[in-house]
Parts: structure tokens; C-alpha cells; sequence
């Protein structure tokens, strides 16, 4: 937060190498400022383990990672008072298609890389793979979007300027290993985009 995010990721997806409990969440929620949005990553989740982590985490926002539905993401708005960002795998542009049927339930969207299917162990986001940022630029978006995926201080500045990327999701890209954040990659890598 010191380096000026907007918003802060909480993975709760046991296969992730960035899986979180919800109670050491809590504990690290006490140090963030209010106006930085406290987001829990989700993976196709069932009713109970958004109660049981909502009880104890103080998210504001649910992101949802996996093969939910357009009436799953309404679902959950609707039950858990909070608003949803819908994630979305993008290889081409019949992705951006896809896309489309959520802006009638989902509040923001996130374009991610779409992992091949010859990648083992690929998670539903979080490979560190980018992809071509010129299908976002070429499609008419009508909900407010993050770019990420595979996003790093090598291709950021590319990344934004192609896709007119607003706002943008980095993880594996400020990392000194899967799963352990790099203060100084952090700083380095928030500055450069605030010089853009």
C-alpha cells in the first residue's frame, strides 16, 4: 500500500502458491488504510466458503477466477452484498465475446491469460503469462476493467499503451519466488507505472 496500489489480492484457492487462510487475512486487514479495496480471489466457490471466509475476512470486493456463469456472479452479488469482479481468460478475440455476457451481472472485469493447454499444473490465473494486448484495445468494453497477466517491469509500459489499460493486476511480476511479494520489486514496479 505504501507504494500507492488501489487495491490489495487475498488468493483463497488451495492449489495456489499464494493460498491465504481467511484469519491471517483479518490480522494483515488491520494495517490497510480504508480507502485501499480489500479483494478476495475466488475459484468457481461454493455458498459456504464465501460465509465462512466473509465471516472472518473484512473483503470488499469478491473476485471471481474461475468458470462462473453470468447468473453465478449475480448469485453472489445478490447473497453477499458486495460488488464482483469477474475474471476472464482471454487467447483471442472470441474471448472478448465471452466477455460481454457478464456486464449485466458483473461490477468490474479483469482480462487475464488464458493458460494453454499443454501448460501442466496450469491455476486458473496467476501463470505469469501475458497475452496480446491488442484483442482489449480492438473490443468495446462497457464495464470498468483490469489488465493483468504476466505483467512485469519489462512490458508494462507496452502493456498499458496497447491495450489503454486504466488499471492493472500484478502478482507473479513483483515476486522473488511463486507466492512471496519483493518489497523493492513492488516500489520499482508501482513507480514505473506512476511515470507513465
Amino acid at each position: 500500500m505504501d507504494a500507492g496500489a488501489s487495491h490489495v489480492g487475498f488468493v483463497f484457492f488451495a492449489k495456489s502458491p499464494r493460498n491465504i487462510s481467511p484469519e491471517l487475512v483479518a490480522e494483515l486487514c488491520k494495517d490497510i488504510p480504508s480507502s485501499v479495496v480489500k479483494t478476495g480471489v475466488f475459484v468457481n466457490p461454493e455458498d459456504s466458503q464465501l460465509d465462512r471466509i466473509l465471516t472472518v475476512a473484512p473483503l470488499d470486493l469478491l473476485q471471481l477466477h474461475g468458470s462462473e456463469s453470468p447468473a453465478r456472479v449475480q448469485e453472489v452479488k445478490a447473497r453477499f452484498k458486495r460488488p464482483v469482479m469477474k475474471a476472464i481468460a482471454v487467447s483471442g478475440p472470441d474471448d472478448m465475446v465471452r466477455a460481454k455476457a457478464y456486464e449485466s451481472s458483473a461490477d468490474m472485469l479483469l482480462f487475464d491469460a488464458k493458460a494453454p493447454t499443454e501448460l501442466t499444473d496450469a491455476l486458473p490465473g496467476g501463470n505469469g503469462l501475458a497475452f496480446d494486448w491488442q484483442i482489449i484495445q480492438a473490443a468495446e468494453i462497457n464495464l470498468p476493467w483490469m489488465l493483468s497477466g504476466g505483467l512485469n517491469m519489462d512490458n508494462i509500459a507496452d502493456a498499458i499503451a496497447i491495450s489503454g489499460a486504466q488499471m492493472i493486476d500484478v502478482s507473479s511480476g513483483v515476486e522473488s519466488r511463486p507466492g512471496l511479494k519483493d518489497s523493492a520489486k513492488i516500489k520499482a514496479f508501482m513507480s514505473k507505472v506512476n511515470s507513465l
